[in-house]
């Protein structure tokens, strides 16, 4: 008899029981082994609320594998049979079947085991050695090293209405192997069309000029949008990036032509300010030169020295500075002294005009 409180033998509260199952399945768990973690215990809190600290330790075992094992809708008498009969087999046949129950996991690996078709509860398996039911258990390794996802030119429309193709690249790991193994058939080309989705998405609400001048801004909200829904798959995106943006080619003419306008209109003003530089230069140098007669003298002698520099083959006979200051000066006073006088055209008178004798 249970103690006060606790579930009885015969109870029907949480199934059918009868006493033989009971005996099979205490025989198959002796005492020493009933230790539960919190994992387990939060499970049979789960199955019978209120019921696990009223239940000593014969009764916690038996209840333990009674809602967990025999009762489950995934897990009758015939799984615990062939299981039984597995360990058997393994026992009469040991050592030679010890080599084929053991599997080495590889640092970067994680190992999942279903057996018969049920995920096994627990962490997953590895890095290591570790020993599963070849009969029953199948087992798949899960890498958790950094994957890279490119994601093909596909087209997009700006809040500006320019259409244009964008590629990317994706990188994300494994974050929970159970996860990734349950829940996604095909993983590449989920996360493929998610980020094409989300990228849709988030470049519809920017312009084309936002879009290439704020790609590390728009890489970090994609991750965080790609993260929100890949956490659920048992993956984490690391890291998402715009590689290259393609424009149509009348789109890229037209883009070329305004680029060129561009380029003109900074070498026209690039032009005029060196030729306003230019003019300021040349004022102060005639100023300098009209001040000081010297200067012009040192600029002749310059010049001369140029001259000869260029073409040595040919001579030069300069005049004397005076008489250059002379025929300068007269030639500017016979200019000015010298204006053209016209005398005033008075129309004649016209003479007496005689009778023809024909007349």
């Amino acid at each position: 008899m249970c103690p006060a409180g606790s579930l009885p033998w015969g109870s029907d509260a949480h199934g059918q029981w009868n006493r033989p199952k009971h005996t099979a399945i205490k025989a198959l768990y002796p005492a020493h082994q009933r230790s539960y973690s919190t994992q387990t215990r939060e499970m049979l809190a789960q199955a019978a609320p209120g019921k696990w600290d009223t239940l000593n330790a014969p009764a916690n075992a038996f209840f333990l594998y009674f809602s967990l094992g025999m009762t489950s809708p995934g897990r009758g008498i015939c799984e615990w049979l062939l299981t039984i009969l597995s360990l058997l087999f393994i026992i009469l046949t040991f050592p030679i079947s010890v080599w084929f129950c053991m599997k080495i996991v590889r640092e970067y690996e994680r190992a999942i085991v279903f057996r018969l078709g049920r995920l096994l509860p627990g962490r997953p398996r590895g890095p290591g050695l570790f020993f599963f039911l070849p009969c029953l258990d199948t087992c798949h390794k899960v890498d958790r090293r950094l994957k890279t996802l490119e994601i093909p030119f596909h087209e997009v429309v700006t809040k500006d209405m320019v259409t244009m193709e964008i590629d990317a690249v994706c990188y994300y790991r494994m974050e929970n192997a159970s996860l990734l193994l349950t829940s996604v058939a095909n993983l590449s080309s989920a996360v493929q069309l998610l980020v094409q989705t989300t990228m849709k998405r988030l470049l519809a609400h920017r312009s084309f000029s936002e879009i290439l001048l704020e790609r590390k801004s728009i890489g970090q909200e994609m991750k965080v949008t790609l993260d929100a829904v890949t956490c659920r798959w048992g993956i984490k995106v690391e890291r998402t990036e715009i590689n290259h943006v393609r424009l149509p080619t009348e789109l890229q003419q037209s883009l070329a032509v305004e680029a060129e306008a561009q380029r003109q209109a900074k070498v026209r003003v690039i032009a005029a300010e060196g030729e306003k530089a230019a003019s300021e230069s040349l004022k102060m140098a005639a100023e300098i030169l009209a001040s000081s007669p010297a200067a012009v003298q040192l600029r002749y002698l310059h010049m001369l020295q140029c001259l000869s520099a260029e073409k040595p083959s040919t001579i030069v006979l300069p005049l004397p500075f005076d008489l250059m200051n002379l025929v300068s000066a007269t030639s500017h006073n016979s200019t000015g002294s010298s204006l053209p006088t016209s005398a005033p055209n008075h129309p004649e008178a016209p003479k007496d005009k005689k009778d023809s004798p024909m007349l």
